[in-house]
């Protein structure tokens, strides 16, 4: 009786010490964490429903008496000739060609870094793991000097160049790659008569899609909200991305105290600047789904 009576409160203290039991400690965490990143978003949506006026005599966290949100967004699109469709189409045009070229390119050298031996290998990449501690800004005039000398300056090229390397996402896709991608594949592909490009489109490329995907949000966001580089390279409003075209408007609204319609409109733009993103997060979130070599090995 005596043994059994142990060996219940052994199982009893073992099931109350699983690690898969729910803390109410990291509940709570996890809740003050959603709350601090959802409140800027909260108050985006809600200041976006009121009008110029509302704004200033409302409570921020709260909706005004009306709803002025479609309003608002006809106003972004609408003022200054609808230049803010231009702004938006600029900025889809950096970001998308810049993020996919930084994470084609990042996967290519990450692959060669991980599955290929040659002279100077380990110098290059510390080189690399370097250029990942030097601040952007501190490139961005020696890059403006360069360009004005070839021409690219006031030109697309000038914001999607630059934001072709990514460092860290050589750095990331050469971690990554290195366990993606089984040797004994790369050999029994090399067996089959199949030359390095071939390997890499066939074999490697297809592995490294969630990694490829991985960096490439990464790159689309900062190429979104890249500012600092645009503000440099360009002067013309034409060619602004919405970063710009929005700090101009801020400007703008600060500049008459107010008297225009353009605290609401800038608030409106910024809110519809981000749903893109949202989108390109919730279509390519798959991607990340499944094993590193789902499909490569038939049973």
């Amino acid at each position: 009786m005596t043994s059994h009576t142990t060996s219940t409160a052994v199982s009893s203290l073992g099931a109350s010490r699983q690690p898969g039991r729910r803390s109410n400690v990291l509940t709570l965490l996890m809740l003050a964490f959603l709350i601090y990143f959802l409140l800027p978003l909260f108050w985006l949506i809600v200041s976006a429903t009121k009008d110029n006026g509302s704004l200033f005599s409302t409570f921020g966290l709260w909706f005004g008496g009306g709803f002025d949100f479609f309003q608002n967004v006809h106003d972004v699109f609408t003022y200054n000739g609808g230049i803010y469709g231009q702004w938006l189409l600029n900025t889809a045009l950096y970001a998308v060609v810049s993020s996919v070229g930084a994470a084609f390119l990042a996967t290519l050298g990450g692959y060669a870094f991980a599955k290929f031996r040659f002279p100077g290998r380990n110098l290059l990449f510390s080189i690399v793991l370097g250029s990942i501690m030097v601040p952007s800004t501190v490139l961005t005039l020696p890059t403006y000097l360069l360009f004005s000398k070839i021409g690219l300056v006031n030109t697309p090229l000038a914001v999607i160049v630059p934001m072709l390397m990514s460092p860290f996402g050589l750095y990331l896709m050469r971690v990554y790659a290195e366990d993606a991608v089984p040797d004994s594949l790369i050999d029994a592909a090399r067996m089959d008569g199949a030359g390095a490009i071939r390997i890499f489109w066939q074999v490697g490329f297809r592995l490294l899609l969630p990694g490829f995907v991985t960096v490439l949000l990464f790159q689309l966001v900062a190429s979104w909200n890249n500012y600092f580089l645009p503000l440099i390279m360009l002067n013309n409003p034409k060619l602004y991305p919405v970063t710009i075209g929005l700090a101009q408007w801020q400007a703008q609204a600060s500049g008459v105290g107010g008297a225009q319609p353009l605290f609401s409109i800038v608030i409106t733009g910024s809110l519809v600047s981000i749903l893109p993103l949202v989108a390109a997060f919730l279509l390519l979130q798959r991607y990340w789904q499944g094993g590193l070599s789902t499909g490569s090995v038939k049973d």
